[in-house]
C-alpha cells in the first residue's frame, strides 16, 4: 500500500476530485484566458441551438418555481383564521409577560377556536334544518358565519 503524501492518498481518486476541485472553481478569469488548458472547447455545430432551448427551459423553470412560490406564501383559509385569532388574543393579552402571557394567549385562543366551532354547529344546524345543499349552502354559511362573529 502507498503511503499518503502530506494530507492527500494518492490510492484513492476522490480525494485527487476533492483537492482539485477547489482549484478549478478558485482560478481567476483573467488568466484563464493566458492558459488555454483551461479554457473550453469549442462548441459543436448545432450547440448554440440546444445552449438557446435549454435557457428557455430555464426561464420557464424560473418562472413556475416563482409562481409556485408566490402561492406558498399566502396561507390557507385556516391558517388566516389561526393568524386572526392570534392577533385577536395579543391585543388582548396587552403587557403581560413570560409565563402569565404563554398560558393567557393560550387560553384565548382556545376559547376563540371554540367560540368558532360553535358558530359553525349552529350554522350547519340551521342549514340542514332549511334542507340546503349546495351553492346555496356555501352562501348561507358564509353569510351566518360572518352575522353570528360580529
Amino acid at each position: 500500500m502507498k503511503k499518503p503524501i502530506g494530507w492527500a492518498c494518492w490510492t484513492c481518486w476522490a480525494c485527487c476530485v476533492f483537492l482539485a476541485a477547489p482549484l478549478a472553481l478558485a482560478q481567476d478569469p483573467a488568466q484563464a484566458d493566458a492558459h488555454p488548458a483551461l479554457t473550453a472547447p469549442a462548441p459543436a455545430k448545432g450547440a448554440a441551438k440546444d445552449v438557446a432551448k435549454a435557457g428557455k427551459k430555464a426561464e420557464t423553470k424560473k418562472s413556475e418555481t416563482q409562481k409556485a412560490q408566490a402561492q406558498k406564501k399566502q396561507p390557507s383559509e385556516k391558517q388566516a383564521a389561526q393568524q386572526a385569532r392570534v392577533r385577536e388574543c395579543n391585543a388582548e393579552a396587552g403587557e403581560k409577560k413570560g409565563e402569565a402571557r404563554k398560558k393567557f394567549m393560550s387560553a384565548c385562543v382556545k376559547e376563540k377556536q371554540k367560540a368558532q366551532q360553535q358558530r359553525l354547529t349552529a350554522c350547519g344546524k340551521e342549514a340542514n334544518d332549511r334542507k340546503m345543499k349546495g351553492d346555496e349552502r356555501k352562501a348561507f354559511m358564509k353569510e351566518c358565519l360572518a352575522i353570528k362573529k360580529n
